[in-house]
């Protein structure tokens, strides 16, 4: 018995005829035989939960830089939020779930410590630039290990183009990417600004009346705008939010940047977050067999340049901090 061919007729009965079915999937780089029990999208889905860069998310910063309490958002609580908003969306709206999952999963998998304060550090002195997408995508398709015959997860075409497209210029050839790339805008809006009232940056008394329209708290307003988003979408071949709740997004999220992402106290931490890290990239030019020492490829194989990047970007925020008090805070001297 062949479940995945059963699973595939499935997906031909329950989505809709603008949905991608996996079995219709562009394929991977490298050959593979095709899992007799899941489809390709629930394959990929899988490898990526069970990468050591999905572990490290746990420990990295989503908005605020070391948070006193448990109930703040990392960048793997928001990465699970993202992916739920997904799905219910993708369920209703008669997508493939396990595609849009499997985006969701691993859009942020290349994210650098300390959230974009660490991105904005590296882009600017990383030759060519930094983008925490673009990185997720190298992440997926070379730095992550799991065949000795090829580098990277060997995802699928429409996983990988989800995961580079879910921010950027460029948008994702499936509705799946699209969906995923709006779920994460409206999860990160609606989190952040709670997050922020948690902290103190913010109270209730503060928020603009578009943040009142949407909803009394971040619950409501998630509701409205998914709702919203099922209720324009349903049968149509398109994923966009209706104008009057788009319109309300953008200055609920302009209002997060004026107000909590830039010049908040929350983030007067940033600028030793961001030295941090352009110090420690310093250092690894200045000292290769320090750098490569840690890492499974060789000065032959890789740019120094390239090296220092993927090894900062994949740090956690606790590995990080360590690794810069290792290398420049003195130890104390103990008398005999």
């Amino acid at each position: 018995m062949d479940i995945r061919k059963s699973l595939e007729e499935r997906e031909e009965f329950l989505l809709m005829p603008y949905a991608t079915y996996s079995k219709k999937s562009a394929g991977r780089d490298y050959q593979e035989e095709p899992c007799p029990y899941r489809t390709d999208f629930q394959r990929d889905r899988d490898r990526i939960i069970h990468s050591k860069a999905f572990r490290r998310l746990k420990h990295k910063t989503q908005v605020f830089l070391s948070p006193e309490g448990d109930h703040y958002r990392t960048r793997l609580t928001h990465t699970l939020e993202v992916t739920q908003i997904a799905r219910s969306a993708a369920r209703a709206l008669g997508l493939n779930e396990d595609l849009t999952e499997a985006i969701a999963l691993g859009h942020d998998l290349g994210h650098t410590p300390f959230g974009h304060s660490g991105e904005t550090a590296l882009n600017a002195v990383v030759k060519g630039g930094f983008n925490h997408n673009e990185q997720s995508l190298r992440v997926v398709e070379v730095l992550e290990k799991r065949n000795n015959s090829y580098k990277g997860l060997n995802l699928t075409k429409e996983v990988r183009d989800g995961i580079l497209c879910h921010t950027g210029p460029k948008f994702p050839i499936t509705l799946e990417g699209l969906l995923v790339r709006l779920a994460d805008k409206i999860a990160y809006v609606n989190h952040d600004l709670e997050d922020a009232i948690r902290a103190g940056v913010l109270t209730e008394h503060d928020l603009p009346k578009v943040a009142k329209e949407l909803g009394q708290n971040s619950s409501q307003r998630i509701n409205t705008l998914l709702c919203g988003l099922i209720e324009y979408n349903f049968g149509k071949p398109e994923v966009k939010l209706p104008s009057k709740l788009n319109d309300q997004l953008n200055q609920l999220r302009q209002y997060l940047f004026d107000t909590v992402y830039i010049g908040s106290l929350a983030k007067t931490e940033e600028h030793k977050a961001q030295n941090m890290l352009q110090t420690l990239y310093k250092y690894y030019l200045e000292n290769p067999n320090e750098l490569f020492k840690h890492l499974d490829v060789t000065q032959t194989e890789i740019t120094l340049e390239r090296a220092a990047c993927d090894y900062i970007a994949g740090m956690t925020d606790r590995f990080a901090v360590n690794e810069f008090t290792g290398l420049f805070v003195p130890k104390p001297w103990l008398a005999l």
